[in-house]
C-alpha cells in the first residue's frame, strides 16, 4: 500500500446565517418580558439610540445637541486639539465597550441556552423584596431553644440537609459521616437533635417520608389522634385506592367516621416546607391582548411598558458632517447596530400581530364559547396562511402569552391535534378532554361511571373514541379511576 500526498479540488455549497439574522431569529423568541431588558441595556450601551416619549420631537435634529459625554462633536471647522481630544475620547470609549459589544453579540443565545446569565440581567430579575429560606428559618428558631455547642453543630448540619418540602434529603447515617460530624458524635445524638428540630415550625418538618410529616402535623390533644395515626401508619396505601370499608373492618368503625377522618387526614400539608421561603412567584405577562371592541375582536401587541427607541438623529448628522476617518468608523457602527434593533424588534412585533391575527380567526369560537369548542390546529396551517415558514411561526409562539376574555393561556395552547365526529368535523383533544371532564363532574359519586361508560356517552354526543382514549385523557386530566372516585355511605 502505497502513501501519497496530493492536492485535490473539492467545490461545495454552504449555508452560513449572518450574525445579525441569527440575532434576529433570537429576539423573535423572546417574550416581552426578556426584550424590554435588552432594549434597556441596549439604551445603556448604545449612544446611536434613544428613547422616544411624548416630550421628544421626532424631526428637527438640529435643535438638539449631542452629549459630549456620548458621542463625539462635529469637527468640520474645528481645530486640531479637539480633534485630537476626540481621538482619545474614542480610544477610551472602545476599551470599555469591547467587552460590552461581546456581551451583546452573546445575549440571545445565552438567554435560549438557558445558562451563563449575564450579572446585570440576574440583577434585574432579582429586584423584588428578598425571602427567608426554609433552612435560615428553621435554624433561626433552633437557635432559640438554647442548644449547647454540640447539639448547635449537629442541627445545623441535619437543617441544612433538608429539601424544598421540609424533607430530610439523606440518611442519618450518612449525615453523621460528614466531617463535622465524624467520630464525634453517635446516631443517638443525631435522633435527639433531629427530634428537636421536628417541633420547630411549620408542623411537619424534619421528617423522612410522608407517613411521618402526616404523624407529625397531628394534634396532640386531637381525641381522634389513635385512629388518624392508625390509618396513615396502616392504610394510606388503602385509602388512596378508596378501600374505605376495608379500613373500617380493620378499624372497627363506621365507614362514614372512616371518611370523616380521612378528610381530616386530608387537610394535612404533604409537603411543610413549601410554606416558608421557596422560590419568588413566576409573574406571567402576556405579549398579546385579545379584546372585545366596537362588535369585534382585536388583537393588541402588549408593548406598552417596554421603551420605544429609534436612532438618533444627531448621530446621523454627526456622521454626515464629520471628517475624522476614526469618528465616522466609529458613529457607523453605532448607527449600524442601533438601526438593526430596531428593525429586528418592529419585525418581530409584525410577525407576531400576524400570526395571532391568523390564530384567532381560526380559534374565534373558543373566544366566544371557551375550551370546548376550539379548533385542531397545526403551525404548518398558520405558515401557509401568513406566508412564512413553519419553523418562523414556532418561535413567534415560543414562550409568549396571550391574555383572552377566557383568561391568560400560551399562544402554544391553541395549537393541537384532534379527534374526528361522525358527521366528519374535527374536534380538538383540549375540547374532548374538556368532555370527558364535564361528564365525569356530572356524575353520581356513589356510583361513578367507568371509562367504557364515558366513552359511550361520547358516542352518544357523536364522537367515536376508545374506552383506553378516554383512560389517557382522564389520566392525563389528575382524575383517578371511578372506583377512587366512589363515595362510600
Amino acid at each position: 500500500m502505497r502513501l501519497e500526498v496530493s492536492l485535490a479540488q473539492k467545490l461545495s455549497l454552504q449555508l452560513k446565517l449572518a450574525p445579525q439574522i441569527i440575532q434576529s431569529i433570537e429576539i423573535l423568541q423572546l417574550p416581552a418580558l426578556s426584550l424590554q431588558e435588552l432594549v434597556e441595556t441596549a439604551l445603556s450601551e448604545n449612544e446611536a439610540l434613544e428613547r422616544v416619549d411624548d416630550a421628544t420631537p421626532e424631526t428637527a435634529p438640529e435643535e438638539q445637541a449631542p452629549p459630549e459625554a456620548q458621542a463625539p462633536p462635529e469637527t468640520n471647522g474645528r481645530d486640531g486639539e479637539e480633534v485630537e481630544a476626540i481621538a482619545d475620547t474614542l480610544d477610551r470609549l472602545e476599551k470599555l465597550e469591547a467587552a460590552a459589544d461581546r456581551d451583546w453579540q452573546d445575549f440571545g443565545r445565552r438567554r435560549a441556552a438557558g445558562g451563563g446569565e449575564d450579572p446585570k440581567f440576574e440583577a434585574m430579575n432579582n429586584t423584588a423584596a428578598t425571602t427567608t429560606s426554609l433552612q435560615d428559618s428553621l435554624y433561626e428558631q433552633f437557635i432559640l431553644l438554647d442548644p449547647d455547642e454540640d447539639d448547635r453543630t449537629i442541627g445545623r448540619q441535619i437543617i441544612y440537609s433538608l429539601d424544598e418540602n421540609g424533607f430530610l434529603g439523606y440518611p442519618l447515617e450518612q449525615i453523621l459521616e460528614t466531617p463535622e460530624l465524624r467520630s464525634r458524635f453517635s446516631l443517638q445524638d443525631l435522633e435527639r437533635v433531629l427530634s428537636m428540630i421536628q417541633r420547630l415550625e411549620p408542623k411537619g418538618v424534619g421528617a423522612r417520608n410522608l407517613q411521618e410529616t402526616l404523624l407529625l402535623q397531628l394534634d396532640r390533644g386531637d381525641p381522634d389522634r389513635e385512629l388518624k395515626e392508625r390509618i396513615i401508619r396502616d392504610h394510606l396505601l388503602d385509602v388512596n385506592k378508596n378501600k374505605l370499608p376495608k379500613v373500617a373492618r380493620d378499624l372497627n368503625i363506621p365507614v362514614t367516621k372512616v371518611r370523616d377522618l380521612v378528610e381530616e387526614i386530608a387537610g394535612l400539608d404533604p409537603r411543610p416546607g413549601r410554606k416558608v421561603g421557596g422560590d419568588r412567584n413566576a409573574y406571567i405577562h402576556p405579549d398579546v391582548v385579545v379584546e372585545w371592541r366596537d362588535g369585534r375582536y382585536e388583537i393588541l401587541l402588549e408593548d406598552s411598558f417596554f421603551p420605544r427607541i429609534r436612532v438618533s438623529p444627531q448621530y446621523k448628522e454627526l456622521l454626515s458632517n464629520s471628517d475624522d476617518p476614526r469618528v465616522k468608523d466609529y458613529v457607523r457602527k453605532k448607527l449600524e447596530s442601533a438601526k438593526w434593533l430596531v428593525d429586528a424588534i418592529q419585525q418581530r412585533q409584525n410577525t407576531l400581530y400576524r400570526v395571532c391575527e391568523e390564530v384567532f380567526r381560526v380559534q374565534r369560537d373558543y373566544l366566544d364559547y371557551g375550551e370546548t369548542h376550539l379548533r385542531p390546529l397545526k403551525m404548518q396551517e398558520i405558515a401557509d396562511r401568513v406566508g412564512i415558514h413553519v419553523s418562523t411561526v414556532s418561535r413567534a409562539i415560543a414562550d409568549k402569552w396571550v391574555q383572552t376574555p377566557r383568561g391568560i393561556v400560551p399562544l402554544k395552547y391553541f395549537f393541537t391535534g384532534g379527534a374526528e365526529t361522525n358527521d366528519g368535523e374535527t374536534m380538538s383533544r383540549l375540547s374532548v378532554k374538556q368532555r370527558v371532564k364535564d361528564i365525569i363532574h356530572g356524575e353520581d359519586p356513589k356510583n361513578p361511571l367507568s371509562d367504557e361508560q364515558v366513552a359511550d356517552m361520547l358516542k352518544q354526543q357523536g364522537l367515536d373514541i376508545a374506552r383506553r382514549t378516554v383512560t389517557k385523557y382522564r389520566k392525563a386530566l389528575k382524575i383517578p379511576s371511578s372506583r377512587q372516585r366512589r363515595e362510600w355511605e
